[in-house]
């Protein structure tokens, strides 16, 4: 194969890291095209826990090299304080780390400007991170006030330019500031801030470089790359709850554009959704559980947000909404993970479809307002009451286990191809040759 892809299909937090690190013996390289560090990936290696935002899950592996790719925002401040964080812990990052010049840099403007917008909108807050990723990639779509990682190397000019762009910025912000005075708006400094980015460009310069001509040569010379989506399909600008989305493709659509290889070179495609459904932040959840077993599935499935900590809202699993990621996203095949935490529950529900206005429809609705009138139909199913966590083929899955799997494949309509039962490696199952 010439590529594979692993893409979430919900609102995130699927568990992608997980698969990424399994999948990456097999491949030579591993590519982050998307996002910035308002995602979050959590491996659990040799009883060891990894918590990445920026830094691709290939970095784990020996002899892998990693790329973060022209389509992911970057925060030089934060990227540091990851790498440093895994050669405290003995894990590599030299050669084996390639940043793209082309990528975006994100700048203290873009964290408060998003902060102010945030707060702005009170109850109807998006719910981001407050990261600036949002306002990094509005400057990119917008280009004036935009900044590349490969800007900061040609230092007159980005000088220049980062003077024009806080001055401007600085307008902005003490529009946007509720206040001014000695307690409201500060200024930001354009000389400080030139100096701490000059600073994050030399620390990082061993790594910058083409990734899009060095992606193409790795094919040519036979190199199989490994894709490793942020996010999820959910959360995808152009296709997903839009406003409560990311500011990025997150779905498979995303790939070509954030990295600049051809889809074509993607021979397979595996979408990974929860047993169950999370979302984190503001936007309509039709099967969200408000009471005991919401929490439940929290309290297991430690539902907390790798980056901000924030519990995330828990609910039944969704096959519209799922099925609909997977369409959007051309998955080939699904990876189900966390089924240990449904053991004890019995029995399980599985949405099949919407209630809008008393019209069924399994198609997911496009726009939020409908979205957020949807009624979930669903399907109950017996639960197992067991514990799968030991399970390590699928015949020894309980009847009622095989039968939720089962369901789930229908209803998205791809093979369920792999399994996890818990964080740790060796609690995956891979089934259909996979």
């Amino acid at each position: 194969m010439a590529a594979t892809a692993v893409i979430g299909l919900q609102w995130g937090d699927e568990a992608k890291g997980k698969i990424v690190d399994l999948l990456t013996d097999q491949h030579d390289i591993v590519v982050r095209y998307q996002g910035g560090n308002n995602a979050g990936h959590t491996v659990v290696c040799n009883g060891q826990t990894y918590k990445l935002s920026l830094l691709p899950v290939g970095l784990l592996r020996p002899g892998i090299v990693s790329v973060i790719a022209t389509g992911v925002v970057i925060n030089p401040q934060a990227l540091l304080g990851e790498i440093e964080q895994l050669r405290s812990r003995n894990i590599t990052v030299g050669e084996n780390l390639l940043i793209s010049d082309r990528a975006h840099v994100i700048f203290p403007y873009h964290i408060a400007e998003e902060a102010a917008l945030e707060d702005s909108r009170g109850e109807n807050a998006i719910g981001t991170t407050r990261r600036g990723i949002g306002t990094c990639y509005r400057d990119k779509a917008g280009r004036s006030h935009a900044i590349r990682v490969g800007d900061l190397y040609h230092v007159d000019s980005f000088k220049t330019r980062l003077r024009e762009i806080v001055t401007q910025k600085n307008t902005l912000l003490h529009a946007l500031s509720p206040s001014s005075g000695t307690n409201g708006f500060a200024p930001l400094d354009a000389a400080k801030i030139e100096s701490e980015y000059l600073g994050y460009a030399r620390a990082l310069k061993p790594h910058v470089t083409d990734t899009t001509s060095f992606l193409h040569k790795a094919l040519a010379a036979g190199k199989r790359l490994l894709f490793e989506g942020a996010q999820g399909s959910l959360l995808d600008l152009d296709h997903g709850t839009f406003p409560f989305v990311t500011s990025s493709s997150s779905s498979g659509c995303g790939i070509h554009s954030g990295s600049g290889v051809p889809e074509r070179n993607i021979s397979r495609m595996i979408g990974v959704v929860k047993a169950y459904t999370t979302r984190v932040g503001g936007g309509p959840f039709p099967t969200e559980l408000n009471n005991d077993i919401g929490q439940h599935i929290r309290d297991v499935g430690r539902e907390y947000g790798t980056v901000t900590g924030r519990p995330r809202r828990c609910g039944w699993f969704d096959a519209v909404a799922s099925g609909y990621g997977a369409r959007i996203s051309g998955v080939d095949c699904i990876s189900l993970m966390l089924l240990d935490v449904l053991s004890q529950l019995d029995p399980i529900n599985v949405c099949t479809a919407y209630e809008i206005d008393g019209e069924q429809t399994t198609d997911f609705p496009s726009h939020v307002e409908d979205l957020a009138r949807a009624k979930p139909v669903y399907r109950s199913l017996p639960g197992w009451k067991s514990d799968i966590s030991n399970v390590r083929q699928m015949a020894d899955f309980p009847k009622q286990a095989r039968a939720y799997l089962d369901t789930l494949s229908e209803l998205m309509g791809k093979p369920v191809e792999i399994v996890s039962v818990g964080p740790d490696r060796e609690q995956t199952i891979f089934c259909h040759g996979s």
